[in-house]
C-alpha cells in the first residue's frame, strides 16, 4: 500500500495538524508500505496560474498527479486559517483537480475518476466549529470533503482537534479526544 501524506500547517514545530497527521500515518502504515510525504510549506507548490493551467505538460503538476494516482491511503494535515484551508493545500488541489484527469464532465455532470482511496484528514482548529451558530464558518471540512468527493473520493474519515486555542484545559481535552480517534483506527 501506498500512502500520500500532506501537511499544510504553517507552525511546523508546534502544530496539531501536523501531529496528528503524523500520528494517523503511523497508525495506518504497515509493514511493508510506503509513505510519500510533501510539506506544502517547507516546499510550497505555486499558485495556480494561467500558464500552467493552459500547459500541455506541467511537470510540478504531472508528478502530483502521479503521487495521487500511486497512494490508495492519502492522509492530509489540515489547519483551519480564517474559516478555511491554508493557502498551500488550496494550491495542491489547484493543480490535482484537472478536468480530463481526475474527474471528467459528462451529460449528467461532473464525475471523479479516483474511485476507491481512503482519505484521514488530521484537522486542526482554534475554536470550536463543529457545532452551533459557529458551524456555518466551516469553509475547511466542508470544502476538502467537497474537493475529494468532486474527484470520487468519498471514503474520507476526519480526526478533528478543535478549540485548541480556548485555554489549556480544552486543548489538552481536544488533543485527547484526538489521540483516542486515532487509536481507534484501523
Amino acid at each position: 500500500m501506498t500512502i500520500l501524506h500532506l501537511d499544510s500547517g504553517l507552525f511546523v514545530d508546534q502544530s496539531v495538524s501536523r501531529k496528528l497527521s503524523k500520528q494517523i500515518v503511523e497508525r495506518v502504515q504497515g509493514e511493508n508500505d510506503t509513505v510519500v510525504y510533501r510539506d506544502l510549506v517547507t516546499n510550497p507548490v505555486p499558485h495556480l496560474d494561467a500558464e500552467a493551467l493552459l500547459a500541455e505538460k506541467n511537470e510540478l503538476t504531472e508528478e502530483l498527479l502521479a503521487e495521487l494516482f500511486a497512494a490508495d491511503t492519502i492522509v492530509i494535515g489540515a489547519p483551519m486559517y480564517n474559516f478555511t484551508i491554508p493557502t498551500q493545500l488550496k494550491a495542491w488541489f489547484d493543480r490535482v483537480l484537472k478536468a480530463g484527469v481526475t474527474f471528467k464532465y459528462t451529460e449528467q455532470g461532473a464525475e471523479g475518476l479516483l474511485n476507491g482511496k481512503k482519505v484521514y484528514i488530521a484537522s486542526g482548529r482554534g475554536g470550536i466549529y463543529s457545532e452551533g451558530a459557529a458551524a456555518a464558518m466551516d469553509h475547511q471540512e466542508s470544502y476538502l470533503r467537497n474537493a475529494l468527493g468532486f474527484i470520487g473520493i468519498t471514503d474520507v474519515t476526519v480526526i478533528r482537534a478543535e478549540g485548541v486555542n480556548l485555554g489549556e484545559e480544552p486543548r489538552q481535552q481536544a488533543l485527547k479526544a484526538a489521540d483516542e480517534a486515532i487509536a481507534e483506527l484501523a
